[in-house]
């Protein structure tokens, strides 16, 4: 019998933390341990590391220590408004995606009627305790224009509003995260997620963004509140989150989970009709989407990636890529060259 990942993680060397994608307090201590730097030995250890067979890559939540499995999944377009036709494939995704090892959900009141769907198969198959689930608040324009008194700011009423609404599409008494969508009235959000917190409704605090245009923005918002999580879009053509927002996650303690890691189809498109290289055997991979997640999920700050999901042959790939061997940083820079120059 194969040992849990955290008994597992208990009792095995730096090396074997990393290979496990320990999280940045995790790597942290280990650092002032050892008196060696992640940095000094990401190139030579990450991938070398034997994987037992059909072990599920898990990496820690840095603000507590608890293990995700690296690859999640997204509720986006395909949620947002099926027909009767297309929710029994959205059900059996659902069944499957935790028999399968899988975990993370990210979802949100923006994706249509993705909440609903999700939360009444989960309610049909008794399965919402399996799955970690991650929504969404977001004031829009409204609220951050201040208030006197004891009265709440403008915009806490429509953010309390929606909580209760995504607790109830749930069936639950509390979501795993809450993150503020799109950087939205972070002064007004931010305490509200606190609050929350404090009262058990939510278990971590996070906020997201899609668009490099509020890498920024994001930055100084971060520098300032306190957050368990980001999301943030990252993909193989579309790498400046390791240049900025990464490093800034890794130093800080935050959990990281990607958005768009197949950057809206582009990657697939410009590999359309190439053969996947042989090297691709060296990090187990037999298909370019794996190629695709495996370069992502490799980056040491990176906690889960969430591709959208909504048929079980895209899911079974998917959780392929959280297995086996990932690339070193010898193999991420020759992924990126390659692709590059396709």
């Amino acid at each position: 019998m194969q040992d849990r990942p955290e008994e597992l993680s208990q009792r095995l060397s730096r090396r074997m933390a990393l290979k496990l994608g320990l999280g940045a307090g995790a790597l942290a201590a280990i650092d002032q341990f050892t008196g060696h730097p992640i940095e000094s030995l990401f190139a030579t250890e990450l991938a070398a590391v034997p994987v037992q067979a059909g072990a599920t890559i898990m990496r820690a939540i840095p603000s507590s220590g608890e293990l995700l499995p690296v690859i999640g999944m997204g509720t986006a377009r395909n949620y947002e408004d099926p027909g009767p036709d297309q929710i029994p494939p959205l059900r059996e995704v659902i069944k499957a995606f935790p028999q399968m090892g899988g975990k993370v959900l990210d979802t949100a009141p923006s994706y249509g009627r993705a909440e609903t769907v999700v939360g009444d198969l989960m309610k049909e198959l008794k399965n919402r305790d399996k799955y970690f689930v991650a929504t969404k608040v977001s004031l829009g324009g409204r609220g951050g224009r201040g208030g006197g008194g004891d009265a709440p700011p403008p915009g806490a009423d429509a953010a309390n509003a929606s909580l209760a609404r995504s607790l109830e599409r749930f069936g639950t008494t509390q979501l795993d995260l809450m993150q503020i969508w799109n950087l939205s009235q972070p002064d007004v959000l931010h305490p509200l997620l606190e609050e929350w917190k404090a009262a058990k409704k939510i278990r971590y605090t996070g906020i997201t963004t899609s668009s490099d245009g509020q890498y920024g923005n994001l930055e100084t918002i971060v520098s300032t509140k306190k957050f368990d999580f980001l999301q943030i879009d990252f993909a193989i053509d579309n790498r400046n989150a390791q240049d900025r927002i990464l490093p800034m996650a890794r130093d800080k303690g935050i959990a990281v989970l990607i958005n768009l890691p197949f950057g809206r189809g582009r990657p697939f498109q410009k590999v359309a009709g190439k053969p996947l290289p042989g090297w691709a055997k060296d990090i187990d991979c037999t298909d370019w989407s794996q190629v695709f997640l495996k370069y992502i999920v490799s980056h040491p700050a990176v906690t889960a990636v969430i591709p959208g999901t909504e048929k079980t042959e895209f899911l079974a790939l998917n959780i392929a890529a959280g297995k086996g061997r990932l690339p070193d940083a010898a193999m991420r820079k020759r992924i990126e060259t390659e692709f590059d120059a396709l």
